[in-house]
């Protein structure tokens, strides 16, 4: 990646892009599911957005391999889709725009007690 791509973010554009032609090769219940987890997945971005590429990696090639094994979505992400992304969140270490918030809200606490 020239430096360019990487303050235009066509990088990413161009990774999406691939990403969401290995959906479409995915069955509708698991394209359905891909909805869901991307819109829930972009609540932990950080400004660029490039902290969430590798998770999106990781959530389209367990859909692949469970699909090919025959299961359903719902096997693999249970009923609660949202639960899904928080865990794979917080285990990337992706915090939520509210995490950030309370984390800069108790460090100006924090300070202003101190002085």
């Amino acid at each position: 990646m020239n430096f360019w791509e990487k303050i235009t973010g066509n990088d990413m554009t161009k990774e999406f892009k691939a990403f969401e032609l290995r959906v479409k090769k995915l069955p509708a219940d698991y394209q359905a599911a891909w909805e869901k987890v991307n819109a829930y997945l972009w609540q932990h971005s950080d400004f660029t957005g490039r902290n969430l590429m590798p998770i999106f990696e990781g959530v389209i090639s367990l859909f692949e391999e469970t699909a090919a094994d025959g299961q359903r979505v719902q096997d693999v992400l249970s009923d609660d889709i949202r639960s899904f992304c928080s865990a794979l969140a917080s285990e990337a270490g992706a915090k939520s725009y509210r995490d950030k918030w309370r984390d800069q809200l108790n460090h100006n606490i924090a300070k202003k007690l101190s002085e």
